[in-house]
This record gives structure tokens, C-alpha cells and sequence, in this order.
């Protein structure tokens, strides 16, 4: 991993990672006992490769097949007055309906709780869920707003000025993730 002077220390490996969503995906049928309600839905973009791996497991555990989506929370960020004109969103893509279900949003790291608060506002213009659920597969802690997840996969103390890095295969070529000091500059 490049680190640009900053240091860099492993907190989670490969393996570490799969045992993490083997265990998520086992808590989630647990809470769950009737999947055939539940859609996962990852936040872009980390989020939907983990919902798509947490979907393999829970089939692998009871042989349903959960329905997962892609969703792009860009337009629905409290900052984006201050991200600029140039922003990059990716298209969501949620071909199944969510009214009456059980939506499991499913990301990489959660931190302040802004991005899940955008991401409860694109799903309610979607649809009317039964329940929204929560899945992080790292909870750095720092929140501003009230949000928890129900399934967290690691617990990851850390100070503002660190930077928690996930890296997937799907993405990134890699499954690590990483925990970085504060940045010069």
C-alpha cells in the first residue's frame, strides 16, 4: 500500500475480512429469520461488493437468494454546497421494490453517520421499507448524528485526524484495510 509518509497499520486482512462478513451474515439470518423479505442495499462504493459478498453468505447459510442494489447518496450529502459544482455521482441501481421489505444499507466504514443519514433519505424517495437496518463493516466511532448500526463487523477506535482506508478486491484489486495517521498538508 502507498502511504505517502504517512503511517499505515493493517487492521483488518483478507482473511480477517471474510470471517467478518461470514459473522455479519450469520447475525443478520439470526435477527432475520424470514430472509425471504430482506434487499441489501450498498452504498457506493464500497458498500455494494460487501453487500453482494454478505448476500453469498446468507445464501450459503439457508440458500436464499437476497436481492442486492447499488445506491449513490451524492445528491442527498448535507455538504454538498461546500463538495462544488464538479461532483461525481454513479447511477443507483435498486431494480427491485423495496416497499414493505426489510433494507439492510450496507457500508464500509461508519463515522460521523452523514452518509447514512443521505443514504435513509434516497431510500425513503424510493419506496416505504418495513425497516431499515444498518450493516458497517467498521464503526470508527465520532458520530455527529444519532445513528447506529445493528451489525457492525469491527469496532475501530480512531481520532478525527486518522484515515480509515478499506480496500476491496471488487475495487481496489486488495482486501485490507488499513488505519493511517493524519495527513501534512
Amino acid at each position: 500500500m502507498k502511504n505517502d509518509g504517512a503511517s499505515a497499520k493493517v487492521v483488518l486482512s483478507a482473511p480477517d475480512i471474510g470471517r467478518t462478513l461470514a459473522r455479519l451474515a450469520h447475525e443478520i439470518t439470526e435477527k432475520n429469520p424470514d430472509c425471504s423479505n430482506l434487499v441489501l442495499v450498498g452504498i457506493i462504493t464500497r458498500g455494494v461488493p460487501l453487500a453482494a459478498r454478505l448476500s453469498e453468505k446468507i445464501k450459503e447459510i439457508n440458500g436464499i437468494e437476497i436481492p442486492v442494489g447499488a445506491l449513490d447518496v451524492t445528491f442527498y450529502r448535507d455538504d454538498l454546497a461546500r463538495k462544488g459544482p464538479n461532483l461525481n455521482a454513479s447511477p443507483t441501481n435498486i431494480t427491485f421494490d423495496i416497499t414493505g421489505k426489510t433494507v439492510i444499507l450496507v457500508d464500509d466504514v461508519l463515522f460521523t453517520g452523514r452518509s447514512i443519514r443521505a443514504a435513509i433519505d434516497a431510500i425513503m424517495d424510493l419506496g416505504r421499507p418495513g425497516k431499515i437496518q444498518l450493516a458497517a463493516l467498521l464503526d470508527r466511532g465520532h458520530r455527529e448524528l444519532p445513528i447506529r448500526a445493528d451489525y457492525i463487523g469491527k469496532n475501530i477506535p480512531t481520532s478525527r485526524d486518522e484515515r480509515v482506508m478499506v480496500k476491496l478486491r471488487e475495487v481496489d484489486g486488495e482486501d485490507a484495510v488499513f488505519v493511517t495517521g493524519a495527513e501534512n498538508g
